[in-house]
C-alpha cells in the first residue's frame, strides 16, 4: 500500500520498521505512514492474523519465523505479541540490534526485567514502552497544567482502567474465534488485571512525574460472571504510594459497567478530567471549578485521527523522535520497568491479603541482583487444556470459543447476546423512569432486536448448555453457567411465550 510519507522531522532519514505480532501490531500502520517510518517486515504466527495484514500491507515482508524476521533489513521492531512473551521477544530483537518498541507490559517476572534492562544497557538501543493513554488529549492537558504549577504536591489521585474484554479470552483481536475451539486465548484467558495497569497508573506517572514506590492490593472475592478462574475474578484494586508520598488508587478489570476515571488533587487544585475537563482551584473544596476547553498541545489534527484517542500516534511520534533527533522519550526501559513492576508486586500482595509491598528500582544494579533469578510467578496455564478434561470428545468441544463470542459478542455494546438479552429486562423495567426520549427509543430499540435474534440466540444458550452438560465438572460448564446466570436463561430458552411478551409491550409503547 503506497500512502503519502509526511514531513514531520527536520530530516530525510527514515526508519525502517517490522511488526512482530500483526492483531495489535497491525493497527499502527496508520501512525507509521504519518512519521519517518516505513513498514518493511511483520511476523505472526497466525495464518489468519498474517493473511488479514496483508491486505492492508500488500509489499510487506510477511513471515510465522522470527529468526527470519529479524534477519530482514530493519531498523527497529514494534514488539506486540504475547503479553507473557514481550520480554523474550524484545531482548531477541535488542541482540539482533534492533531499536524496540514494546506493547505493555514490558515483562512478566522480574528475572524477565532483570535481563529485559540489562540487554537495553547492553545493546545502546532505544526502548521504549508503547503505553498510550498518558497522551490522549485530556492527559496532555493534565500534563501541561501539572509542570505549569497549577495543582501544587501531588496528594491524591484515581485513575481507571476498568473495561469488560472477557470475549478476548475466546476471541483474536480481530474477532475471529480462537481455535481449536475448545482453547483458550494464550493470555487474556488467565493473566491477573493488576499486570494491565498501565492505562491508569501510566497517566499519573508522566502528568506528576513521580515513581511508584509501594503498592497494596486487597483481594476481590466477589466474581464477575463468567469469570474464568478463582483467582482472577474480574476486579483488581490497588493503593500504590508514589515517591512524594501522595496515594494512588488504581481500579483495573472488568465489571458490570466500564469507567474510565481521571482524577487528580493536588495541594493548590484539583481536576477531574473523565469527560470534561474540570478544574477546582482556590486550594479547598469550594473553591471554584471551570470546565477547559480540550486542546491538543501541538499537531492534533494529525493525532485525532488515530487509534486510542490518538494516544498511539504520539507513543510513535516520540520513538521516531528519539532514533532521529537523540531527544529522550517518557517511557524509557525504567520507568516501563516501574510500571511493570507495580503490577507484579500488586499481585503479591493480592495472595498475601493485601500487605503493601515495595516496589523495585531496577535503576540500581545492586536492586536488580536480588530479582535476577525471581520467576516466582512465571508458571502459564496450559491453554491448550484448561477447559475440558483429558480425551474430551472434539465433536462436542469444538464449537466452544464461537458460542461464547455469540454470548459475549467480540464488539462489547448492546447489540446482541447475553448484553441485549440483559439490557431487554432491565430496560423494561425501569422505562417508567426513564427520563427522556432518547432512553425510552433505546429500549424499543432493543426489544426489536431482541425480538429478531431470540431464535437464533436460543439456539446458541442450547449449543452451549449441551457442551457444559457433557462435562459438568469442566472450567467450560463454569463459565457457561456463570454467563448464563445473567442471562435470563428460562425465557430465552422458551422463545415463543417470550417472543409474544415482548410484541405486547411493544405494542403498547409505539
Amino acid at each position: 500500500m503506497t500512502e503519502k510519507k509526511e514531513r514531520i522531522f527536520n530530516t530525510n532519514q527514515r526508519i525502517k520498521l517490522g511488526i512482530w505480532g500483526l492483531g495489535r501490531g497491525g493497527n499502527f500502520v496508520k501512525c507509521c505512514n504519518a512519521l519517518n517510518i516505513d513498514v518493511v517486515a511483520g511476523c505472526d504466527f497466525n495464518d489468519h492474523i498474517r493473511e488479514s495484514f496483508r491486505k492492508v500491507c500488500p509489499d510487506v515482508f510477511l513471515t510465522a519465523d522470527e529468526d527470519e524476521f529479524l534477519a530482514q533489513d530493519i531498523d527497529a521492531v514494534l514488539v506486540a505479541t504475547w503479553f507473557c512473551s514481550h520480554a523474550d521477544h524484545a531482548v531477541k530483537a535488542l541482540n539482533a540490534g534492533k531499536h524496540v518498541m514494546s506493547e505493555v507490559t514490558s515483562f512478566y517476572t522480574p528475572a524477565d526485567g532483570v535481563r529485559l534492562v540489562e540487554a537495553v544497557e547492553k545493546s545502546g538501543k532505544v526502548y521504549n514502552l508503547l503505553e498510550n493513554y498518558p497522551f490522549i488529549k485530556q492527559n496532555l492537558m493534565a500534563k501541561k497544567l501539572w509542570d505549569d504549577g497549577l495543582f501544587g504536591e501531588f496528594s491524591y489521585g484515581e485513575y481507571d482502567y476498568n473495561h469488560d474484554c472477557r470475549s478476548l479470552a475466546f476471541a483474536y483481536i480481530d474477532g475471529t474465534p480462537v481455535q481449536p475451539g475448545w482453547t483458550l486465548h494464550n493470555w487474556r484467558s488467565w493473566f491477573n488485571f493488576h499486570h494491565y495497569n498501565t492505562h491508569s497508573l501510566g497517566p499519573v506517572m508522566h502528568i506528576t512525574g513521580l515513581r511508584p514506590v509501594r503498592v497494596a492490593a486487597p483481594a476481590v472475592s466477589v466474581a464477575h460472571p463468567g469469570a474464568l478462574s478463582d483467582y482472577v475474578k474480574g476486579t483488581a484494586v490497588s493503593f500504590v504510594t508514589m515517591s512524594n508520598g501522595g496515594i494512588f488508587r488504581n481500579f483495573m478489570g472488568e465489571q458490570s459497567g466500564d469507567t474510565h476515571a481521571r482524577r487528580i488533587w493536588g495541594t493548590k487544585a484539583a481536576y477531574d478530567f473523565t469527560d470534561d475537563c474540570i478544574v477546582r482551584l482556590g486550594a479547598n473544596g469550594e473553591g471554584r471549578h471551570y470546565v477547559l476547553k480540550q486542546e491538543w498541545p501541538e499537531m492534533g489534527e494529525i493525532a485525532d485521527t488515530m487509534g486510542h484517542g490518538g494516544g498511539d500516534f504520539w507513543e510513535l511520534y516520540y520513538f521516531a523522535r528519539e532514533i532521529l533527533t537523540g531527544e529522550k522519550a517518557y517511557w524509557d526501559i525504567y520507568r516501563a520497568s516501574d510500571v511493570t513492576l507495580t503490577g507484579i508486586m500488586a499481585e503479591r500482595s493480592q495472595a498475601q491479603g493485601g500487605v503493601p509491598v515495595e516496589i523495585p528500582d531496577f535503576r540500581d544494579r545492586a536492586v536488580r541482583d536480588k530479582f535476577r533469578n525471581d520467576r516466582s510467578n512465571g508458571n502459564l496455564p496450559d491453554t491448550q487444556n484448561l477447559l475440558f478434561p483429558a480425551g474430551h470428545d472434539h465433536e462436542i468441544t469444538q464449537n466452544f470459543t464461537t458460542v461464547m463470542c455469540k454470548l459475549l459478542p467480540f464488539i462489547w455494546g448492546e447489540g446482541s447476546g447475553v448484553g441485549l438479552v440483559r439490557n431487554v429486562f432491565d430496560g423494561i423495567k425501569l422505562f417508567p423512569q426513564l427520563a427522556d426520549d432518547n432512553g425510552r427509543f433505546a429500549v424499543i430499540k432493543d426489544v426489536r432486536n431482541l425480538i429478531a435474534q431470540l431464535p437464533e440466540l436460543a439456539e446458541t444458550y442450547r449449543t452451549a448448555l449441551k457442551i457444559a452438560g457433557a462435562y459438568p465438572d469442566s472450567l467450560a460448564a463454569r463459565i457457561v453457567h456463570g454467563t448464563l446466570s445473567v442471562g435470563e436463561k428460562d425465557a430465552v430458552l422458551n422463545p415463543e411465550k417470550t417472543l409474544r411478551q415482548l410484541r405486547e409491550w411493544l405494542e403498547t409503547k409505539a
